[in-house]
């Protein structure tokens, strides 16, 4: 028996519970994210507890009775879940993409009731890219009519890889054209369904529990009252990229916060000063001392440019323009260039500065540099600092799609 069952309602959050909740949880996640890794246990029950928790449904709109709370909020739910663990954190960003997804793009009868899901504690997961295909517009996933009349159906048939979230949803979401070539819509499949096959063949180097595998989909049945428009997404300003990314900025500069503090635990309970510093404990050290300074300092540019990249997206939010929407991918830009380099350089420095018996393998203290170098290669930091270059020097505004 799940947590889930076990409780008979999730609670509707407000900010200050939801950041509560997100902290206690990752104090929750944080004690056994190391075996997890190690061990490679999926985190089932970790996921129970966040889905009893009532923040996956913390974006629905106050219309349909959710909290409707801000992407800065959002943005410091993750960062806290990353914190704890960062599977675990990463496995429910498709939902929150795919609740936005629907607040843009679904009918009022579809808001109602995935909404609904969501304010029960189910979940949303992925299954959008596919291994091989360079762009987009190259999916070979499709839906085709069962028949003349529309409401017969469409049958789904494809493959999908780096499906996140995907083995632990209730739903799942996949990007598929309609017809052979026609325009991109969202599938929303159930889990259960005939033809749905979830394989765990996710084998990456770092977050390794977030069952990141393949989506395998057989002439599966979809309603069309279960079909949105996917396309039509960046016709016009949007925020629904830079979203996403928030959430990914936010998820690696909680990796970059955990790293820092378990070097600092590690620096002062454990290491061994250098003789040529002449001092008792490695935490006396000038040199450690000054390292610890210049990590510190990243970090908190980094969470500084976080909670700005949310303020502007909550500000395109309420008042969306062309300008408004590419002030907010500029901001998020900035903070997922800044996490993307504080995560894999402070994971990586921490060995620097705890010495040679942090390397010990039943430590696992290299899953912060694992996790930070796979989270960030979800697309890359390079092109965002070259959008803000090209701001600075003519105003170019970024480019309007899902990476920002």
């Amino acid at each position: 028996m799940t947590v889930l069952e076990l409780v008979p309602t999730v609670p509707i959050l407000s900010a200050e519970q939801a950041v509560v909740a997100a902290a206690d949880l990752a104090a929750e996640l944080a004690e056994g994210s190391a075996e997890r890794d190690a061990r490679r246990i999926l985190p089932a029950e970790q996921l129970d507890a966040l889905s009893a928790s009532g923040l996956l449904g913390i974006t629905v709109p106050a219309e349909h009775g959710g909290s409707d709370l801000s992407a800065g909020t959002v943005a410091e739910v993750f960062r806290l879940l990353a914190y704890g663990d960062p599977n675990v954190a990463q496995i429910p960003h498709s939902h929150f993409v795919y609740v936005n997804a629907l607040r843009h793009r679904g009918s009022r009868a579809q808001q109602s009731f995935f909404f609904d899901e969501a304010l029960s504690g189910r979940w949303f997961g992925n299954a959008q890219s596919e291994v091989g295909s360079r762009h987009v517009r190259d999916y070979r996933t499709t839906l085709r009519r069962t028949g003349a009349d529309p409401e017969d159906g469409w049958l789904l048939d494809g493959e999908k890889g780096y499906s996140t979230g995907a083995l632990f949803a209730d739903w799942i979401p996949v990007l598929a054209h309609l017809g052979e070539d026609g325009p991109l819509h969202v599938a929303w499949v159930d889990r259960r369904a005939d033809g749905v096959s979830v394989v765990d063949d996710w084998d990456g180097i770092g977050q390794r529990t977030t069952a990141s595998g393949t989506v395998r989909l057989r002439r599966v049945w979809v309603h069309p009252s279960r079909i949105t428009p996917y396309d039509l997404t960046f016709d016009g300003p949007q925020t629904y990229g830079a979203f996403a990314q928030l959430l990914h900025a936010a998820i690696d500069t909680g990796i970059a916060r955990a790293a820092l503090d378990d070097a600092a635990e590690f620096v002062t309970t454990r290491s061994r000063p250098y003789p040529d510093a002449g001092v008792e404990r490695a935490a006396d050290d000038p040199l450690v001392v000054q390292a610890f300074g210049q990590m510190e300092l990243e970090v908190r540019a980094t969470e500084a440019l976080l909670a700005e990249a949310g303020l502007a997206v909550e500000h395109a939010d309420r008042d969306l323009s062309e300008e408004s929407a590419a002030e907010a991918s500029l901001a998020v830009a900035a903070a997922r260039a800044a996490s993307a380099r504080a995560s894999v350089e402070i994971s990586s420095r921490l060995f620097e500065v705890a010495g040679t018996r942090s390397a010990l393998a039943s430590l696992n203290l290299d899953r912060h540099w694992r996790n930070a170098r796979t989270h960030t290669l979800h697309d890359p930091a390079a092109w965002k600092v070259q959008h803000l270059g090209r701001y600075a020097l003519d105003g170019t505004p970024p480019p309007n799609h899902g990476q920002l």
